[in-house]
């Protein structure tokens, strides 16, 4: 007679979520006391054992061949929403899960009810509250004025319930908000804690795997902007999305932390209306809503985001010191690259800023942390340094190295033909960077150290 499959038992720490194999008083990761409960992590949230649809039961025991495993990477459906699909990496994967966390009132639970409206027409859409009420969601779909009367809607937080309506309905895809109110029914912890988030993202994530479910889960951040709950959760999921929302601006940033199935740093853009979030096909033109007259401290570079050029305003405020120390403060940009920035300048071209304050930011809330805008955050530094605006129809891109040269960057003429559709006629680039042939409409001056650039700068008709 064969043994009986043994189950193994953990301990985890209610305060940290560090696992042991068996109790012990004190936790040796957070040091907390009486903080380990037992639970048993290893069974079937479906309870169903049925096969999935690529050929094997996705059971922890089963064992299958490489070559007779299909392919899920080219299985995706399009959720009807071009920018959001540019961030997954062409659309939802088929037992995939994705986890979207933004601040409050950013639009998450806006945003996925659009989408699921938009799904429920070609797929079976299971919509799970544990925050709102049924008739909240319904009021809100009518709202937006939403055509969503096929939504599968449920108000749920016990992860055994949803998993039985899963296995039941059979949905295509399924929306939990929020990953932070689940909870399940084999951990005496209150829901939110450390343990019933982990707990409750690794029943449904193996849910989602077992089933060939896609699953969207809703996340909350901290006051910091981090992803709140341990930090494990971003490493169950397959895909990580962060919706952020520039405080008094309409607009939103949909981006890719991590994505199993597609490239990282993706960008999405949105605004908000009065009938929910609304794709930016050009969000270059949004992000360069300049003055009419050019003042110093502004200069215009173009990004990389993803797979896509983004064309934002770097602006610069050199004032003298007002206190006892200079500040060096910069918004959107890493502020110790602004530093090192300003320490090349004085090393490689005398122009030292010691007794003045010094301020950077990128207009429109946007944030990145791509070396390509070196050489724009010290040209505006500079122009607002000696009160001399630059061209209005000039752009510039370029790394800074320590020795004062200037770094090539990647995809060099993609950005240039960004630059020249939206009518700048003007660029300083890097001599690497320099394209074969000319670009039709924009002029480029290519240099090799930053005492070239600042000579090429000052050498330019300044026009508005």
């Amino acid at each position: 007679m064969p043994k009986a499959k043994r189950t193994a038992t953990v301990f985890v720490c209610t305060e940290c979520g560090s696992e042991f194999t068996k109790w012990q008083g004190r936790c040796n990761s957070c040091g907390a006391w009486n903080t380990l409960k037992e639970f048993n992590p290893g069974h079937d949230v479906t309870g169903s054992g049925r096969k999935s649809s690529l050929g094997y039961s996705g059971t922890e025991d089963s064992v299958v061949q490489l070559g007779d495993v299909k392919d899920v990477v080219g299985i995706r459906t399009s959720t009807n929403f071009a920018e959001f699909d540019r961030v997954l990496g062409g659309g939802l994967v088929k037992g995939s899960v994705i986890l979207l966390a933004g601040d409050p009132g950013a639009g998450k639970s806006t945003l996925l009810l659009q989408i699921a409206a938009a799904l429920c027409h070609q797929e079976k859409t299971l919509y799970v509250s544990g925050e709102e009420s049924l008739q909240q969601i319904a009021n809100r779909a009518r709202r937006l004025r939403l055509d969503a009367e096929q939504i599968l809607l449920a108000s749920l937080t016990s992860v055994e319930q949803i998993a039985e309506l899963v296995v039941k309905e059979n949905p295509g895809i399924v929306v939990v908000d929020s990953i932070q109110v689940m909870h399940t029914d084999d951990l005496d912890n209150m829901p939110g804690s450390v343990t019933q988030v982990r707990e409750s993202a690794t029943r449904l994530t193996h849910l989602a795997k077992q089933t060939q479910t896609a699953v969207i889960f809703v996340g909350h951040v901290t006051k910091e902007g981090n992803l709140a709950g341990p930090k494990v959760l971003e490493h169950i999921i397959d895909c990580f999305i962060m919706l952020d929302s520039p405080a008094g601006s309409r607009f939103r940033t949909l981006r890719s932390v991590k994505n199993r199935f597609g490239a990282v740093n993706e960008l999405g853009v949105f605004a908000m209306t009065d009938q929910g979030l609304r794709e930016v096909k050009n969000p270059s033109a949004i992000f360069l809503e300049r003055s009419e007259e050019s003042g110093p401290g502004s200069v215009v570079t173009v990004l990389w985001e993803g797979t896509r050029p983004l064309l934002v305003e770097i602006q610069a405020l050199v004032d003298e010191v007002q206190s006892g120390y200079p500040r060096r403060v910069a918004v959107g940009l890493d502020s110790q690259r602004l530093s090192m920035q300003l320490a090349i300048m004085h090393r490689h071209c005398g122009i030292t800023l010691n007794d003045q304050d010094v301020f950077a930011n990128v207009t429109g809330g946007v944030r990145t942390n791509e070396t390509a805008t070196d050489l724009a955050t010290i040209m505006a530094v500079y122009s607002s340094f000696r009160s001399r605006p630059s061209p209005r129809e000039l752009v510039v891109f370029g790394e800074l190295g320590l020795t004062g040269e200037i770094r090539p960057v990647p995809n060099g003429q993609e950005r240039l033909r960004e630059a020249q559709k939206h009518g700048f006629t003007q660029a300083i680039i890097p001599f690497a960077n320099q394209p074969k042939k000319p670009i039709k409409g924009i002029e480029t001056y290519p240099v090799k150290t930053l005492g070239d650039a600042l000579e090429t700068l000052t050498q330019l008709p300044i026009s508005n």
